[in-house]
């Protein structure tokens, strides 16, 4: 299962806030979303440079919190 399951968590959030008209909060669920998938991909495939646009340390991108 791996860290998968977040990705779910982070659906059934986000579709709380959109069911209770939260859009900002949607709206955030929705890049956090995206940063969890970016992140559980480069551990599957490994070290990206240059994720997120940014100049990479340690297989990391800066800039990212």
């Amino acid at each position: 299962m791996g860290h998968d399951w977040i990705i779910d968590v982070l659906t059934d959030l986000k579709t709380f806030a959109r069911d209770n008209r939260l859009d900002a909060l949607a709206e955030q669920l929705d890049e956090a979303q995206l940063v969890a998938q970016v992140e559980i991909a480069s551990r599957v495939r490994g070290p990206r440079i240059g994720v997120c646009g940014g100049h990479a340390r340690n297989g990391r991108a800066s800039g990212t919190a």
